[in-house]
């Protein structure tokens, strides 16, 4: 098997530009194109020269052309949203969906994940934590593909439940259907042309073709920036379908795990700042994990946020609509096994419901999205029930499944190889060459 080629879904908008800085060719006129080029939504179809499309494909003249997209927007949804003028290698197909112009990159394995070890983390990283990386998610996209591309495929568990008192739902990364993969968080991150090191160039090339088997089968291998000490199922983030190897682990030399599914030991836990690979200050590790944006957060292993009553209501009313009135109570249900909150039970004046998934959850209660739902919450001035502030006291960042991709650094700072590292935080697993 050679490293097959990835469609990832870089940008969508009613009009596109980008540059071709090297000849490409324009399938269907023949024709080669150089410099700045827009493409315009008119009618259903894409207006480009003169003329219009149904869908346009541009082609690479040498392995080593590239184009540039403006404006993309990157952490779409998160506080650290912004908007790049971004490079490319491989094709570019341009098609028309849900009444905008996608632009999709078509590219090597080998080439997306050079960019993405570049866009999760910072290229100088160091080369075992790279390593470690690139096995990750070359599993991950290997696995996504292979389920995605089954004819008719569709989980038998549905991924929202609604009734009168309870509202669960999670989200995956099978929702593409119009290419592989997304280029921004909710998938992978791949951000083009990133300045690229000798040390990424070796470690894509010393792992080539290496991903993480469970058996015979390619590991679903999930990752999070920080899990806040101990690791999370995933089955309490996405469908109800365990994974062995997707399970709760200590991040520290330490076996054992408290029960963070009980209220009282998730409270303590959460309220603590327990030893871990990922409780870290070091600058300088740090730097390896977060990108420059990401630096904006410096609260990740344990961290607060407040809200008055007033912010609260009108922010839980404005993501869910549901008329809850003023919040009186947030009563986690349900946690996981890192003590992130599955289910939380919002009280309010006017309505009580229970909601879940960890995302969900995350999504009500933040402009963009919570660092985590591993939370506990105090509520201060309170008068005739109802409070006049809530502080969430939490643990980590992200959903927690996986790879710690903090403590993963941390560990390689250690002197702690890749494969030990993956073995890790994925208990079960081999590392296995597929091409």
């Amino acid at each position: 098997m050679q490293a097959p080629s990835v469609n990832v879904g870089i940008s969508n908008g009613q009009a596109l530009s980008f540059v071709f800085r090297e000849k490409y060719i324009h399938a269907e006129t023949g024709r080669y194109l150089t410099g700045g080029q827009r493409a315009v939504l008119v009618s259903g179809k894409i207006l480009f020269d003169g003329k219009l499309y149904r869908e346009l494909f541009f082609e690479p003249d040498s392995p080593a052309a590239v184009f540039e997209l403006k404006n993309v927007v990157i952490g779409k949804n998160f506080h650290w949203q912004q908007k790049e003028n971004e490079q490319f290698r491989g094709a570019l197909n341009l098609f028309v969906a849900d009444g905008t112009i996608w632009a999709v990159n078509e590219v090597n394995m080998e080439d997306y994940l050079s960019s993405v070890i570049s866009s999760e983390m910072s290229a100088e990283a160091s080369e075992e934590f790279l390593k470690a990386h690139a096995v990750v998610s070359r599993s991950w996209l290997l696995a996504q593909m292979k389920k995605s591309r089954r004819r008719g495929h569709k989980s038998p568990y549905p991924n929202s439940t609604q009734e009168d008192d309870r509202f669960i739902r999670w989200f995956d990364k099978e929702e593409h259907n119009l290419f592989d993969v997304c280029a921004d968080d909710h998938c992978q991150r791949y951000q083009g042309i990133r300045i690229s090191s000798p040390v990424v160039e070796k470690v894509i090339r010393e792992t080539f073709g290496e991903i993480l088997a469970d058996g015979q089968k390619i590991c679903d291998a999930r990752f999070a920036k920080c899990c806040g000490g101990v690791t999370e199922k995933f089955e309490h983030c996405w469908e109800p379908v365990p994974h062995a190897y997707l399970t709760a682990v200590r991040d520290s030399t330490d076996t054992v795990i408290p029960d963070l599914t009980d209220e009282a030991e998730a409270e303590k836990w959460i309220r603590s700042s327990p030893p871990s690979y990922c409780n870290v200050t070091d600058e300088h590790i740090l730097a390896q994990v977060l990108t420059h944006y990401d630096q904006k957060t410096t609260d990740f292993y344990r961290w607060e946020k407040t809200y008055t009553q007033a912010e609260l209501s009108a922010l839980i009313e404005q993501k869910g609509r549901y008329g809850f009135g003023y919040i009186t109570d947030l009563q986690p249900v349900k946690r996981g096994a890192s003590g992130r909150i599955e289910e939380l039970r919002i009280v309010g004046t006017n309505k009580t419901l229970v909601v879940g998934k960890e995302l969900e959850i995350r999504r009500l209660l933040s402009d963009s999205h919570l660092y985590s739902s591993a939370f506990v919450v105090d509520k201060e001035g309170e008068q005739d029930g109802l409070p006049d502030r809530f502080t969430l006291t939490g643990a980590g960042w992200g959903h927690g499944v996986g790879l710690c991709q903090i403590g993963a650094a941390v560990m390689a700072a250690k002197g702690i190889g890749y494969k030990d590292i993956l073995a890790h935080y994925y208990p079960g697993t081999s590392v296995e060459k597929r091409y």
